[in-house]
């Protein structure tokens, strides 16, 4: 009785949020985007435009890349990951603050407002991702993936490691204003390193150790396996990833557990 009782708190807690995050991340994308122009379409076409660029721009310039790799296809699976880890930290600190008179409500936490804003994130990537792929490969510019079960698991441990840096950044960076300086530049200093544009393979054995400490080159590198594994050696330890994941993810609720008793609505 007591276990039925239990369950069905558990459901009803579990349709509440729901619900929650639901309405957080509709009211995101309305003052984000707004109703003008093409409205909630410019979630994943934003993405998809910066993507685009970049591919354009490396095929035109036809940049080396260390290996016989289509460069288009090349540049689709590398920029639109580090589009996907990217981008959630820069839209999660400094999120808790604008979103304080929601607190007054019971059932919003600061987890709520952080996780809608990560979906929303999460969502444009993909969308922005999938959507490129699936052009190119209907008018010939890149083969479809050898093994699109590995592309998406790939690709879901690289959004859990954007996720739980972002939860992490945010909670710190309401602690300490540095955090939002240092990001931005930290971010951009970690994007040559993420291999995005290079094949951990082509590197020195003493170079592919270091850049191998960074879990989203195992990502990366997982995702391009997916993609074309049999055209190259692909040097990954999605285990050593999903490890730094957890770690991330439990480190990061603890430091939102100890914001969310500090956080006063307005």
């Amino acid at each position: 009785m007591a276990t039925s009782r239990s369950l069905k708190s558990l459901s009803s807690s579990w349709a509440i949020q729901q619900r929650v995050i639901w309405a957080l991340l509709l009211r995101e994308m309305l003052t984000r985007y707004g109703r003008h122009n093409i409205g909630f379409l410019w979630l994943f076409v934003e993405p998809m435009l910066f993507t685009l660029g970049v591919t354009t721009l490396w095929a035109l310039t036809k940049s080396a890349h260390g290996s016989d790799l289509p460069i288009v296809s090349f540049a689709l699976t590398g920029y639109s990951t580090v589009l996907l880890w990217r981008n959630m930290p820069a839209r999660s600190i400094g999120a808790i603050k604008p979103n304080l008179s929601l607190m007054y409500h019971r059932q919003v936490k600061v987890l709520d407002v952080l996780m809608a804003r990560l979906l929303l994130e999460g969502a444009g990537a993909t969308i922005s991702f999938v959507v490129l792929s699936v052009v190119f490969i209907s008018i010939g510019w890149i083969p479809p993936p050898e093994d699109v079960l590995q592309v998406i698991g790939g690709w879901l441990v690289l959004a859990w490691f954007g996720m739980s840096t972002a939860l992490l950044l945010a909670a710190w960076g309401e602690q300490s204003e540095l955090v939002d300086k240092l990001w931005h530049p930290a971010s951009y200093l970690l994007f040559p390193l993420s291999g995005a544009a290079f094949l951990v393979d082509v590197l020195p054995v003493q170079a592919q150790q270091v850049v191998l400490i960074l879990p989203m080159v195992h990502c990366t590198e997982y995702v391009r396996e997916g993609y074309f594994g049999s055209k190259f050696h692909a040097h990954h330890d999605m285990a050593y990833a999903i490890v730094i994941c957890a770690g991330l993810t439990v480190l990061a609720l603890a430091q939102l557990r100890k914001i969310s008793r500090e956080v006063i609505p307005e």
